[in-house]
């Protein structure tokens, strides 16, 4: 395991755009989430294919793969922050220079799509990386929440999760150990098998998913090809993140459907990542520990960064 160093005032945060491209309003918010991190005392770097709309969908997946090599390259950079998600993250896999990564490791975060790509990381280099907000969620959040999350994870080296006001709820009672890995569902079910694929063995499962886009009959086939891919024989315990549809059906009540009695590890619920306001910073590779006999039900046992 490698962990990465924390982020100082003064230090310089690279900007790349590893998924859907920065284009019309996008453009603005990027600007304005600069505009907050610099008067909090950080330096922004843009990468070279920042804006870049090659194919009209996005960069090519070679311009947005030698933006991150670039960025972990770059000795003035202390910080990766991923601009916003999308649909093609995985389109890197092959481009990424490993071994460059692992001689050069540094804080890299994102959400959503982006979890392909942190997940690969830490699969293939051993490199602690972040499930946290994108750096254009900084301006088009409503609350800072998110935000501050990202500074007590990069800056103080804070092991604690959220705030003391979150509220975590027990699906399935136990206690379990294990390294955290995931994030969004349809993007973590793309990690299960083949060439790029990552470990679930003895693993704390964090799942999160996007209503709008991903109705409950799609979640249900996510899980269940979770299941027939042998997922949750592997793991010690799943935490549950933000699903909202309009049918009021939770992702807890699929979940349940999918796994039967058949497993008997510990599931637990909270409103602390997804596509909401509520971000905390998740880090992938790092041991943690749910207890559903505590109040917060799981904490973090190492160091993210030092």
């Amino acid at each position: 395991m490698i962990i990465p160093n924390k982020l100082k005032k003064g230090d310089t945060i690279g900007i790349i755009a590893p998924s859907n491209p920065i284009i019309n309003e996008n453009i603005e918010e990027i600007e304005k989430a600069r505009q907050i991190i610099e008067k909090l005392g950080y330096k922004v770097k843009y990468s070279k294919n920042l804006f870049s709309n090659t194919n009209k969908y996005s960069a090519t997946a070679e311009e947005k793969a030698e933006d991150l090599n670039e960025m972990f390259m770059d000795n003035e950079v202390k910080m990766i922050w991923c601009a916003k998600a999308g649909e093609n993250s995985n389109s890197l896999f092959e481009y990424i220079n490993y071994e460059q990564i692992k001689q050069n490791p540094k804080i890299i975060c994102g959400y959503s799509d982006i979890i392909s790509i942190t997940n690969i990381i830490t699969e293939k280099t051993g490199l602690v990386t972040f499930s946290g907000t994108n750096f254009k969620t900084i301006a088009t959040d409503e609350t800072d929440y998110s935000l501050k999350e990202a500074l007590k994870r990069f800056v103080d080296g804070s092991i604690e999760l959220g705030i003391a006001s979150d509220k975590y709820i027990t699906i399935r009672s136990g206690k379990a150990k294990g390294k955290l890995i995931g994030g969004n569902l349809s993007l973590t079910r793309g990690l299960v098998s083949g060439k790029y694929s990552i470990d679930f063995t003895d693993k704390i499962l964090f799942l999160e998913e996007l209503g709008l886009e991903t109705g409950p009959a799609l979640v249900s086939n996510y899980l269940y090809y979770l299941k027939q891919n042998d997922v949750f024989e592997k793991i010690k315990g799943i935490w549950i993140g933000n699903y909202t549809h309009e049918s009021g059906i939770r992702l807890e009540d699929i979940l349940l459907d999918t796994i039967k009695d058949e497993y008997k590890f510990p599931i637990i619920k909270s409103e602390t990542f997804g596509h909401i306001e509520t971000k905390t910073v998740i880090p992938i590779g790092i041991e943690a520990e749910i207890d559903t006999s505590t109040e917060r039900k799981i904490k973090l046992l190492e160091n993210c960064v030092k």
